[in-house]
């Protein structure tokens, strides 16, 4: 009883600090919320985002935004963070913000960043989960999460729709049906590394932000899943092949299926 009483007070708390920052700050996003000068409060999140943020700052040196505190209303999480001065890559990199010098220096900062999430331990090879092991958001996938998938055979088959292996290569082409046979490694993908989610000072990244979508996916997947929606900054994804390890066969199936058979999940296809 007294647990609800707190909790239903936090609540209150919740609403009337996001509901004055709004007006003193405005909104940062349809999600987030600047709640003072080093502060946010981002929210209905899942939670698996807030394990994947807890996650991270126990296991690398990526700089991501600090946790604060939680807050539990009416059901849905609210997490409130550390704010994060800077310009997100985006701007600066398509406004000329930073030099040839700098944006090699990010990129190479990032595939450092990359390269400690590739060598976490996975709970489990083969898997295809989120950060906290339950299903698994992806909007490649779906407007809503799925699985999770206790091996790639199963993950795979997912995303074909379960047509029959047999028939894989008559529908999608034969390197798709390659993806099934190969072998690949389990990694912590933060799956939405766009410019938006880098945010840059001083030409240094100083966060990676938005690991909503994190978690345990294919060693390709991070790859591929970077030039899903393609921006047009096409420097970017040349330097971006430096940043991580390509996968040129696993992008030409990706894209093959994200033409004929794109978001799976979606209710379309169910």
């Amino acid at each position: 009883m007294v647990n609800a009483a707190t909790e239903q007070a936090k609540g209150l708390l919740l609403l009337i600090r996001t509901s004055a920052a709004r007006n003193l700050f405005g909104l940062l996003g349809p999600t987030v919320v600047r709640v003072g000068r080093h502060r946010i409060v981002k929210g209905p999140c899942q939670l698996a985002e807030l394990e994947a943020l807890r996650f991270v700052a126990q296991h690398t040196s990526i700089p991501a935004p600090s946790i604060y505190r939680t807050y539990t209303h009416h059901g849905k999480l609210f997490i409130e963070l550390q704010y994060i001065e800077g310009s997100d890559l985006e701007q600066a990199w398509t406004r000329n913000l930073l030099s040839v010098v700098q944006k090699k220096a990010v990129v190479k900062e990032l595939a450092g960043y990359i390269r400690q999430l590739r060598e976490l331990e996975p709970p489990q090879e083969r898997i295809v989960a989120s950060a906290d092991l339950q299903s698994c958001l992806d909007y490649r996938i779906g407007t809503r999460p799925v699985g999770l998938f206790s091996s790639y055979d199963e993950f795979h088959t997912f995303l074909w729709g379960n047509i029959p292996f047999e028939d894989c290569g008559k529908v999608f082409g034969q390197q798709v049906l390659q993806c099934y046979l190969n072998y690949y490694r389990t990694c912590f993908t933060h799956l939405d590394l766009t410019q938006r989610n880098i945010v840059v000072d001083n030409g240094r990244i100083v966060a990676i932000i938005d690991w909503a979508f994190s978690g345990w996916y294919p060693e390709y997947w991070e790859y591929t899943k970077a030039h899903y929606g393609l921006m047009n900054i096409p420097d970017w994804y040349s330097e971006l092949d430096h940043a991580m390890p390509r996968y040129k066969g696993e992008l030409e199936a990706e894209r093959s299926l994200w033409t004929l058979f794109d978001e799976p999940g979606n209710p379309r296809h169910l």
